[in-house]
């Protein structure tokens, strides 16, 4: 699987969800695509000369998956600020993105009183454990999958009981087990669905943080 990567993103719960992120000159049929689903892409700065990340997935039918990255412009996303927003978002999600930029955003968020997703993913390889406790000593959410999790407890020292005294809710998705959710001294299990058919896992786990913000935005329980 091909996608770009859109190494920062948005939401601001209740209105238009709005992507913010450099970008590449390749990047029109992207904006098309994500004007077309109601995404506002106004933040979205073109760098000229470079082209929009990419992330390269090779996948095997176990859902082992060998990853090479294309940075390109994400290189450059820490120019852009949330201090520069006409207007305070409701929720910031933090996805993988440059290093610098990974580590401006959450302190923005903290320093201007913004609920933020913290979402390590595959940048958790390259952080040390100061900076993973760091960002999420604040963070409403923590999104991770079991491996990740096993990485971040064993960089920090933190179990599942301090992270928990840190984030307000943790998800970790399992895979074919499907997801748990924790918050508030309460644990829920999300199963997967049953596919019709199945192409290609990549993304999986981004559509399914897709699918829970959507369901949060509409003030759905957990479950």
């Amino acid at each position: 699987g091909v996608a770009p990567n859109i190494a920062y993103s948005m939401a601001v719960l209740g209105e238009k969800p709005r992507g913010m992120a450099t970008v590449g000159e390749d990047f029109g049929d992207y904006r098309a695509w994500l004007d077309s689903k109601g995404v506002d892409t106004s933040l979205m700065k073109v760098v000229p000369g470079l082209f929009t990340a990419s992330f390269f997935a090779s996948t095997d039918q176990a859902s082992a998956q060998i990853a090479s990255f294309y940075p390109g412009a994400m290189g450059v996303a820490s120019t852009q600020s949330l201090k520069d927003l006409d207007r305070k978002p409701d929720l910031v999600i933090v996805s993988p993105n440059a290093p610098d930029a990974m580590m401006k955003f959450p302190a923005e968020c903290r320093e201007l009183g913004i609920n933020y997703l913290y979402d390590p993913s595959q940048q958790v390889l390259r952080l040390e454990g100061h900076e993973l406790a760091r960002d999420m000593e604040c963070a409403y959410f923590l999104f991770c999958n079991d491996y990740e999790f096993g990485l971040i407890s064993k960089k920090t020292g933190w179990d599942l009981k301090h992270i928990l005294e840190h984030v307000k809710v943790l998800v970790i998705t399992r895979g074919k087990d499907g997801a748990d959710l924790y918050t508030d001294d309460k644990e829920f299990h999300i199963p997967t669905v049953p596919e019709d058919k199945i192409v290609d896992p990549t993304g999986v786990g981004d559509a399914f943080r897709g699918g829970f913000l959507a369901g949060y935005a509409h003030g759905f329980d957990w479950t």
